[in-house]
């Protein structure tokens, strides 16, 4: 028996994977002026079609004088459209550069371009991209207009400044925790008004209990006793310090906070105006004060004005989340051709998994979308609300489960918000009765849909009324 040689089964198993990762040849090109960019955070390598230039493939380096090299080199090997993977923030500046030169930058998600195995490298990436590119296998990512990636831009940073003064308020609390001061435990806030005021009170060097408690507003619910007793503690030099630090931080995160308001008012300005904000109605709503976290300016007459519609007026969506749908996709939805890409861009729906007409999963895709976090939060406040979308979310919750209840109403609110910013509409809610009323008519003609198939007639119960 003769033996083989393992040196020529590894050949015929490369040469093997390299035919099985070879387009097939019957594919027509549709971008012939296409190339494709592997970026990377110190190198980009671009690729262009065979007899374009020679070499086909170039290294360029990431500072602006290179991209620019490289923008000018495309066009002169004559490249119209570019196809580059979405790897961090990369990316950014190529695709900013390359539009200067009028290029048309595709973005396209690195999991769905990932290469063939055994045959990954930079120079092999930038060839695979542009192959996919030249045949039109590629579907572009969705990327929002510069005037709405700049405010994106403000509203992302702004967040990012919201939480890092969130977590000095939990350094605050393991400060004044170590010394046995439960502040926390008689103040819902810490960092309300009556909390702030004691804190730094307690810096200044005010140690007396009594004194400490009778800063309290008169709102606070825990008397004064109660608050004494909570702030009776081992008054340490180090937590102390720990305490002054994170506060000093936290004033200064809240002074940018107010910093960066003002940077989006302003640029909110620029938008062409397509409504009148003396035209808003009021809303009517529980509290009358601001949130702890929401702007410093009339951001719902802001966002009324530029998008012509109010996203508020639908149950669960206040002015913070209207924001973020704006900053994160914009008011114009002409780059969704239906309210079903909409919501499947943020993962909103079922993702089919059908093989041989067998169902094996329709579970939502998993996807790192602002928006849809933000809509599942509205979706989660409507649980006692008494509205036509919270008696849905009940349904579902009773049917579902909470987790996907949260996700068919975040659903329902992306239709809606979809509808609102392509076609004007308002919304209008119903309410709960309404919904119900139409729920039940809905299950009683399917009821008799049923019934009639079956060959029985379906008939409502006899009411008697007993005379007395």
């Amino acid at each position: 028996m003769r033996k083989s040689d393992p040196s020529s089964k590894r050949d015929a198993g490369a040469s093997s994977q390299r035919r099985r990762a070879s387009l097939p040849r019957s594919l027509k090109a549709v971008n012939l002026d296409a190339a494709g960019i592997d970026i990377g955070s110190t190198f980009h390598f671009v690729a262009v079609p065979e007899g374009r230039a020679d070499p086909a493939v170039r290294q360029f380096g990431c500072l602006t004088p290179d991209l620019h090299e490289m923008g000018k080199w495309l066009k002169h090997c004559g490249i119209v459209s570019v196809a580059l993977e979405s790897t961090g923030v990369y990316w950014i500046p190529v695709l900013q550069i390359l539009e200067q030169y009028g290029i048309e930058a595709k973005l396209v998600d690195a999991y769905h371009v990932k290469n063939v195995p055994g045959r990954k490298s930079d120079v092999q990436d930038c060839q695979w991209l542009q192959r996919l590119h030249m045949y039109g296998l590629l579907r572009a990512a969705f990327v929002p207009e510069q005037p709405i990636a700049v405010l994106r831009s403000y509203w992302r940073h702004r967040v990012g400044l919201v939480e890092a003064a969130a977590r000095q308020i939990q350094l605050m609390q393991k400060s004044l925790e170590m010394m046995n001061l439960q502040l926390h435990k008689v103040l819902s806030d810490i960092s309300g008004l009556s909390g702030m005021k004691i804190i730094r009170a307690i810096l200044v060097g005010e140690r007396d209990p009594a004194v400490l408690a009778r800063m309290k507003h008169r709102m606070v619910k825990s008397s004064e006793e109660t608050i004494a007793k909570a702030l009776t503690g081992d008054w340490r030099e180090e937590h102390l310090f720990t305490l002054r630090q994170a506060l000093e931080l936290y004033d200064v995160y809240q002074d940018k906070i107010v910093q960066c308001d003002w940077q989006i008012e302003q640029y909110m300005t620029r938008f062409a105006i397509k409504a009148d904000p003396a035209d808003l109605a009021a809303k009517p709503t529980k509290k009358n004060k601001r949130g702890k976290n929401e702007p410093r300016f009339d951001l719902r007459s802001h966002l009324y004005q530029i998008s012509g519609v109010d996203l508020t007026l639908i149950d669960g969506i206040d002015v913070m989340t209207a924001q973020t749908l704006i900053s994160e996709c914009g008011f114009d939805m002409s780059r969704f051709p239906s309210e079903r890409h909409f919501s499947s861009w943020m993962g909103l729906c079922p993702n089919n998994k059908i093989t041989g007409g067998k169902v094996f999963g329709r579970r939502s895709r998993k996807v790192h979308n602002r928006v849809a976090t933000a809509l599942r939060v509205a979706a989660q406040s409507l649980h006692r609300s008494s509205t036509a979308l919270g008696a849905f979310y009940r349904r579902m919750r009773a049917r579902l489960g909470a987790p996907k209840a949260i996700t068919a109403t975040a659903h329902k609110l992306a239709t809606l918000v979809y509808r609102m910013l392509k076609f004007g509409e308002n919304y209008v809610d119903k309410g709960q009765e309404y919904y119900e009323r139409q729920y039940q008519e809905r299950v009683v003609r399917s009821l008799q849909r049923r019934a009639k198939e079956m060959g029985f007639t379906l008939a409502p119960l006899a009411t008697t009324t007993e005379v007395s």
